[in-house]
């Protein structure tokens, strides 16, 4: 019954324009091509980190874990890199505060596909 809910989610979400836009940018190293590796890769960190770096060149690299491995400690550490060098490029580039709430990296860190 899940599987038959989220998938069809799964797969509006990932025609989104900003995921769209995700895809375009680089290369993701996506191995089997299914949708549901495509939205763990993102939800990993890895790759988005990788986007906010060409994004935001002069921000302060920090290392980010490479082998996830469906390991929750190590996607939370990943994607809380991401929200600190969105924040910064924010603070830093666009000389704007931001005021809205940020996805909670712990829920999406522990249980990926909430």
């Amino acid at each position: 019954m899940e599987s038959e809910v989220f998938t069809p989610l799964l797969e509006q979400f990932l025609l989104t324009p900003l995921v769209c836009w995700v895809k375009t940018v680089g290369q993701p190293t996506v191995t089997d091509g299914t949708k549901l590796s495509e939205y763990i890769e993102l939800v990993d960190g890895i790759y988005l980190n990788e986007i906010m770096l060409e994004i935001n060149p002069k921000a302060t690299v920090q290392r980010t874990n490479k082998k996830v491995n469906n390991d929750p400690t190590l996607r939370i550490q990943n994607l809380s890199i991401l929200i600190r060098q969105i924040k910064a490029y924010y603070q830093e580039t666009l000389q704007q505060l931001v005021m809205m709430p940020l996805p909670n990296v712990l829920v999406l860190g522990r249980n990926p596909l909430s």
